[in-house]
């Protein structure tokens, strides 16, 4: 049964005769005009705000671009000067072991590992949340109507973060227009 009217594309919004038509990118689920905008509106609404924030980076000294977006989250969330976490973390890094798997230690500017950032913030006293497990796919997106207020260290897909009260803390936009998911958090007990 065809339906005829107004129906838009869930995705990419482009108009269609008939409901059960396929886009031309490729979509299948269609809107009424009118729940389309709605949709369109909460999604606009539920958009978090950015700041930028190099936690302290450039007070400190550094210069140039780097792997540095644990440290300098950290930095941001905690509210420690970006050295003293800096080399905290390169401390920590020279503990840790080299197997197959983890080819090398972690560090400051170069990577972190998940490990070494659990380590460090349950060693002052934060909790990690998980949001998202095997086989359950993203339930949490880097939106402000997703994500609990107050300060939240984030971790991403190869990337961390820091939300304070819906607003994002970090060098560049990285919430991929609110659709980039959230695998944990890391919050003050």
């Amino acid at each position: 049964m065809k339906r005829k009217g107004t129906w838009l594309c869930e995705k990419c919004g482009s108009k269609q005769e008939e409901m059960f038509k396929s886009c031309s990118c490729g979509h299948h689920v269609f809107l009424e005009k009118e729940e389309f905008e709605k949709r369109k509106i909460a999604f606009e609404e539920g958009k978090i705000e950015f700041q930028f924030n190099d936690g302290g980076r450039k007070e400190a000294g550094f210069k140039g671009t780097t792997g540095d977006c644990v440290t300098r989250a950290i930095a941001i969330a905690t509210g420690k000067p970006y050295k003293e976490v800096y080399d905290a973390i390169n401390e920590l890094g020279k503990r840790e072991y080299i197997t197959k798997k983890k080819k090398s230690k972690s560090n400051s500017r170069t990577g972190v590992y998940k490990q070494t950032i659990r380590r460090y913030m349950e060693g002052l006293g934060w909790k990690w949340t998980p949001t998202m497990f095997i086989g359950s796919g993203c339930k949490v997106h880097l939106r402000k109507d997703e994500l609990p207020s107050g300060v939240l260290l984030l971790s991403l897909s190869k990337h961390s973060a820091t939300v304070i009260n819906g607003v994002l803390h970090d060098i560049y936009d990285c919430s991929r227009n609110g659709t980039r998911c959230v695998y944990g958090y890391f919050s003050k007990e």
